[in-house]
């Protein structure tokens, strides 16, 4: 038997990471002595704080090294419960809240808990620049919806696109890959259309914290009994490699999730919990300093493509900027020269889906100065 016959028709179908494989790249150039400027990866260049690594050690000390209950020890839960109550005024508990490692996985668990072949996602992405794109995933084949070429977001017209196979809906507000964030105006719609159709929201708020003179907004807050949001450590916290985030949802749906947790990871790591608990309980400065430090870099990155003529909206939320690079070729071509020419490595907005062709993303968690440079060094290769 070949061994493309072995593995299954689902994992073939998956393409691989286009951050991760960019990520890889970069790092073997670097093994070979290239100097490598990378804005590929998604995660913040700080260290974790002090005071949550020290977290983690007392925890390990003290011979936490053991499984947890399934959901999460309580007083994670417990946190997590009041900071969704105090910054996102969602009326919670601890029964309420699932520990899991990272919010991809909160995420996988609840498209397991709710999805059948043949039903139907929309996936919302907060405005690609200059326009709206709208995903329909149906029996597994994602068929693109028209978009909307406009800088103002119409809420009402994706109304047109559900159906009675339609079952959920997923927001990423701030966005990867744009850092644009949805206003007041298009949650509201989006919450009156799941409650006037009875479909499900997943709302993945991992960016949270990283905005810019913008203010959040959680779904959850407008149709409690239908929303799941989904939230972590990795990005507000520098803490991408500690594998550690949540989910609140209605009762039904977070038994559903626990289930496919309990059969898959167990648990999140126990020592990495407490952690998890000095991170939401401890000084927030820490956060508050890197936030202002990704202000500053988002500044000077978007000042930068401007100055050599690449036209980006300016992101309201995360770290990521996302330009446009049509006239220099496809986004694969793009990366490629960059990477070859250059010593740059961007991430090709094609890896987003059909709508990011013809953008790049470039992450800002990096130095001041190699974004300097590596503007110079783009600059130099796109001449």
């Amino acid at each position: 038997m070949r061994q493309s016959q072995v593995i299954s028709a689902r994992v073939r179908s998956i393409p691989q990471s286009a951050t991760m494989k960019i990520a890889d790249i970069a790092a073997n150039l670097r093994r070979e002595g290239r100097d490598i400027i990378s804005f590929s990866q998604g995660e913040p260049d700080f260290d974790t704080p002090e005071n949550i690594k020290n977290a983690a050690k007392d925890a390990l000390d003290r011979g936490e090294t053991h499984y947890t209950q399934g959901s999460g020890i309580l007083e994670l839960r417990e946190a997590i419960a009041e900071k969704l109550k105090t910054d996102n005024r969602l009326d919670v508990t601890s029964s309420d809240v699932l520990v899991t490692t990272g919010a991809k996985q909160a995420i996988f668990e609840a498209i397991c808990t709710l999805i059948d072949e043949g039903d139907e996602v929309l996936l919302f992405d907060p405005a690609w620049v200059s326009y709206e794109p709208i995903v329909k995933f149906a029996g597994g084949k994602p068929v693109v919806v028209p978009v909307y070429e406009r800088d103002d977001y119409a809420p009402v017209e994706y109304q047109r696109y559900i159906t009675d196979d339609t079952k959920l809906i997923i927001l990423n507000s701030p966005c990867n890959p744009t850092g644009a964030m949805y206003d007041e105006s298009v949650i509201k719609s989006v919450a009156q259309t799941a409650e006037d159709h009875n479909i499900v929201v997943i709302s993945d708020e991992v960016y949270e914290k990283i905005v810019y003179g913008t203010k959040h907004h959680s779904i959850g807050t407008l149709i409690p009994d239908l929303a799941i949001t989904v939230n972590g450590f990795s990005k507000a916290y520098a803490m991408t490699g500690w594998r550690l985030g949540y989910a609140t949802a209605p009762r039904s749906i977070l038994q559903g999730m626990l289930k496919i947790q309990q059969h898959t990871v167990s648990n999140a790591t126990s020592f990495v919990q407490r952690a998890g608990i000095e991170a939401l309980n401890g000084d927030q400065g820490t956060l508050r300093a890197m936030v202002a430090e990704f202000q500053i870099r988002r500044d000077l990155i978007i000042n930068g493509l401007a100055r050599i003529g690449i036209k980006c909206a300016l992101p309201k939320g995360a770290f990521y900027a996302f330009p446009k690079i049509t006239q220099y070729g496809t986004s694969e071509q793009v990366t490629e020269k960059l990477l070859r020419d250059a010593s740059v490595a961007v991430t090709p907005g094609s890896a987003f889906g059909r709508n990011g062709e013809g953008y790049v993303r470039l992450s800002y968690a990096t130095s001041r100065e190699d974004i300097a440079k590596g503007i110079d060094r783009i600059e130099g290769a796109l001449k």
